[in-house]
């Protein structure tokens, strides 16, 4: 039974940078595709970053791109997001899950499960 734990979320500056981990307990991530997600208070679910099982292959939602690195190391068991010049627009609690079926639908939220605490984001001054 595949359990996801984020961390690493606080609190940085406008233009400061967060790495985000994801980690994996009960199961390997190797099997599966996983998706970052972040909800920002009175707003809905949005799926930003999304890496394939092996790791080659990768999607960005337009507001991160650019700014947000995915990356995962299966020995490790572990999925990260490298987020740069983070705005405060960014300000939100940040999820991991993984998809069931590798299709990177993002939009889907109902594609996604074994979904983590979060942990929460803020920038600020």
């Amino acid at each position: 039974h595949l359990q996801l734990v984020e961390s690493g979320g606080g609190l940085v500056q406008p233009g400061g940078s967060l790495r985000l981990s994801c980690a994996a307990s009960g199961s390997t991530l190797d099997h599966y595709a996983i998706g970052w997600f972040r909800q920002a208070p009175g707003k809905e679910r949005e799926g930003i970053s999304w890496i394939s099982s092996s790791g080659g292959s990768t999607l960005y939602a337009d507001s991160v791109k650019g700014r947000f690195t995915i990356s995962r190391n299966n020995a490790e068991n572990e999925v990260s997001l490298q987020m740069d010049s983070l705005k405060p627009e960014d300000t939100a609690v940040y999820y991991c899950a993984r998809d069931r079926y590798e299709a990177a639908r993002l939009y889907n939220l109902g594609d996604f499960g074994s979904w983590g605490q979060g942990t929460q984001v803020t920038v600020s001054p």
